[in-house]
């Protein structure tokens, strides 16, 4: 056995250990708003519910461990003292994911993953309307654990107005934990699922996706691509150029003939068996080279 003091270790190493062992942690998916009124929407899987009486959850928005820096989200409850902690589902973890991409403050995480704001009824942070459940909450206190990169910082959240969809719960009105399908984090790239075990999605930490709202309108209103592939999609920081999509294209009969058809349903499913097998840069090029 490996036997550490946390001092003997970087910051960066320290941080997998804890979240390799502390797995698998539930995901805060959480809308704030800042004093000039402008959202942000984040995930932090430092988080979990504490009290039912009052019901109390407390996530952690920590200073980043590179440059000490603080996040939108931990900036925006201390001007607004409100968030909506939404609940991540499998059929949304492309998007969430997405949203987590460190975009400039004042830019609309809604928008770039491609979410639904909902109005909240009680606090002024919206609601993510793909959310299976919505939980508005007011912020009670902030408490800084420390001031150097790493250090987290405890958002105390007080529940005051529960949204479930119907569809999750079971015959006797409870949530049904495989029909809520919930998303929760492990270390590294691991996620987690109530279906399916585990699977992985890699950190759009250093690019800078598009995002869904640059996607045209015909792959956004597609009838067979899922949130999850417009999440994936949007997740690269350039298009394929035209020498890529025709090099592509032409190392097979099959794809020059599916993409001639002009058959929008049979290249939005062509493009998303590539996604199901991770391949985005391929899933693309199907999408453009027609």
């Amino acid at each position: 056995m490996i036997s550490i003091e946390p001092h003997e270790l970087t910051t960066g190493k320290l941080h997998g250990y804890l979240l390799g062992a502390v797995a698998p942690r539930p995901i805060a998916f959480a809308s704030t708003i800042d004093k000039e009124g402008k959202v942000n929407l984040s995930p932090f899987s430092f988080f979990n519910v504490f009290s039912a009486k009052p019901p109390i959850l407390i996530f952690s928005p920590a200073r980043r461990g590179r440059d000490n820096t603080t996040k939108h989200t931990y900036e925006n409850v201390l001007e607004l003292p409100e968030v909506v902690i939404n609940i991540v589902s499998f059929e949304m973890v492309q998007q969430m994911s997405l949203s987590s991409t460190e975009y400039a403050k004042g830019v609309n995480e809604f928008e770039k993953a491609g979410f639904t704001e909902l109005a909240s009824d009680i606090v002024k942070p919206p609601r993510v309307a793909e959310a299976p459940v919505q939980l508005e909450c007011k912020v009670n206190d902030v408490i800084a654990l420390g001031t150097e990169g790493g250090a987290g910082n405890l958002v105390i959240c007080e529940v005051v107005k529960i949204h479930i969809k119907e569809e999750i719960l079971d015959a006797a009105g409870n949530i049904d934990p495989i029909k809520i399908d919930a998303v929760s984090r492990l270390g590294g790239n691991w996620y987690s699922r109530a279906k399916a075990g585990l699977f992985e999605v890699p950190k759009p930490l250093s690019t800078l996706g598009i995002g869904v709202d640059l996607l045209p309108d015909e792959i956004k209103n597609s009838k067979t691509l899922t949130g999850n592939d417009l999440g994936m999609l949007g997740n690269v920081e350039r298009l394929p150029s035209s020498k890529e999509i025709d090099t592509f294209i032409n190392t097979s009969a099959e794809l020059k003939n599916l993409c001639a058809s002009k058959n929008i349903e049979a290249i939005h499913q062509k493009a998303q068996s590539y996604l199901c097998d991770g391949k985005v840069e391929e899933a693309w090029k199907i999408l453009l080279g027609k």
